[in-house]
């Protein structure tokens, strides 16, 4: 490994189909007012909602709940929370839902005592809080699997008046205090969430991995949850109700981007960038807009990293490369990519996602660019992949 790091990762997991049963003695370490964040109401249907509820009251805990943070949370919703943590001296916040629900938990926490303009200081600006300034501590209770959000301190927020969504990861100040996942808990999701999630998890793998020629043991790793997200996928959507291939892909999306695999790389997450601002003008779940790009952004990165896509073919996808050069080995790792995204579901172009000619500029517009992996992309590069993704 050629890089120079170093690794920190505070959040403390509790995991398998019990571990809600440690909610009670983490809200020990915790003031009395618990902001309860969740998204559109399903978690009321299914019967999660109840549970905690059931478990904060009978730690003492008053309620502020805070319910409507959509797939996508947007700049309005992230003001209203920060009002509501302001008006009532906010102790925890208490993430119940996906990745969107976490996400939108830490920016809360990030924004209640930053006396400024927040969504310019940390988004658009990238700046970190001050050393100095106080951070609400945030706790997450998953019910679906995909961002990894449970172990990591990134949030997205979409400014809709501009079109615009964009990401920032904070310092590990904003990592989860704890975070609950029992996979039975992802049983409850729609099928096209677990599918739009499996391959959140699968891209976040790649952005990590297609960086880089070094011997890297976070290669390795990363390969063998790339392997392991394929098996399991391919049972969850026959049937969604096995709990070992939910559980795997539940474990999986929280190593995929916890930091751990990324150590000692570059990183490339331009099909992020592009898919953040597809999802600004489709609104489709985050894990499609990856989806819709992947195949046109990696063929153009396989000639400058070829000899990590034949890695790719050959140790992800089993490609036997006799007889091969190793642009057809690369080729035929990429094709059987194509084949597994094919065989459970996922969109293959933006049109499907209901991107239309017209919103080409405006996503390109939005997307940001920067030198990642094997590529400099610029905007026109990014409107030529938008064309081909058609």
């Amino acid at each position: 490994m050629q890089g120079n790091f170093s690794y920190y990762n505070p959040t403390k997991l509790y995991f398998g189909d019990e571990s809600l049963n440690f909610l009670k003695d983490e809200l020990k370490n915790y003031g009395p007012v618990v902001m309860l964040n969740y998204g559109g109401g399903s978690v009321k249907r299914n019967g999660i909602y109840d549970q905690v509820v059931a478990i904060l009251r009978e730690a003492g805990k008053t309620i502020v709940e805070n319910p409507g943070v959509m797939s996508n949370p947007t700049l309005e919703k992230l003001r209203e929370g920060v009002n509501i943590a302001r008006e009532h001296d906010i102790d925890l916040i208490l993430a119940l839902g996906g990745g969107s629900v976490c996400d939108y938990s830490k920016a809360v926490a990030a924004s209640v005592y930053y006396e400024g303009d927040y969504w310019d200081q940390f988004w658009l600006k990238q700046q970190q809080p001050a050393a100095d300034q106080r951070l609400l501590p945030v706790a997450c209770i998953l019910t679906m699997a995909g961002t990894g959000s449970e172990m990591n301190a990134g949030t997205v927020i979409t400014d809709a008046e501009h079109t615009f969504k964009v990401g920032h990861v904070f310092d590990d100040r904003l990592m989860p205090k704890f975070s609950i996942l029992n996979p039975r808990f992802t049983m409850t999701v729609p099928e096209n969430q677990m599918k739009a999630g499996i391959y959140d998890i699968m891209n976040h793998i790649m952005e990590q991995y297609f960086s880089d020629f070094d011997d890297n043991t976070s290669d390795y790793l990363a390969e063998g949850l790339m392997r392991s997200v394929i098996t399991s996928s391919r049972v969850a959507v026959k049937n969604p109700q096995d709990y070992e291939a939910r559980s795997n892909i539940m474990w999986t999306a929280t190593w995929a981007l916890n930091t751990l695999i990324g150590l000692g790389k570059r990183e490339d997450w331009m099909v992020h960038m592009i898919g953040h601002s597809i999802g600004a003008w489709t609104h489709a779940p985050h894990g499609y807009c990856l989806a819709s790009v992947s195949m046109a952004y990696y063929r153009r990165a396989m000639q400058p990293g070829l000899p990590k896509f034949v890695r790719f073919a050959k140790n992800v996808w089993n490609v036997n490369g006799d007889g091969l050069n190793d642009e057809q080995i690369a080729e035929a790792g990429l094709a059987a990519l194509k084949d597994w995204m094919l065989e459970i579901g996922l969109p293959l172009t933006i049109s499907e996602l209901g991107a239309t000619d017209d919103m080409i500029p405006g996503i390109t517009q939005g997307t940001i660019c920067y030198p990642a992996g094997y590529l400099d992309l610029k905007p026109e590069d990014i409107t030529e992949i938008l064309k081909e993704s058609m």
